[in-house]
């Protein structure tokens, strides 16, 4: 199960977001909609995380823009 999806403070380009779970951690290029790294997180956490990250696509790039003033 996917426990949750965050940015760091001082993140970079291109814009993603960090999904982890008691498993591990994977990042995850928002605008792509590709996996960038996965340590651990097993595929159907994976394949979750991802229809929950493309449902929200437009609120997560807001939230980016807004915190990083983009």
């Amino acid at each position: 199960m996917v426990c949750v999806s965050f940015f760091y403070s001082n993140e970079h380009k291109p814009i993603h977001v960090h999904v982890k779970n008691a498993d591990g951690e994977a990042k995850f290029n928002v605008i792509d909609m590709l996996w960038i790294k996965n340590v651990g997180v097993k595929s159907k956490d994976l394949k979750l995380a991802e229809s929950l990250i493309d449902e929200n696509k437009d609120l997560i790039i807001k939230a980016w823009n807004n915190y990083f003033n983009a």
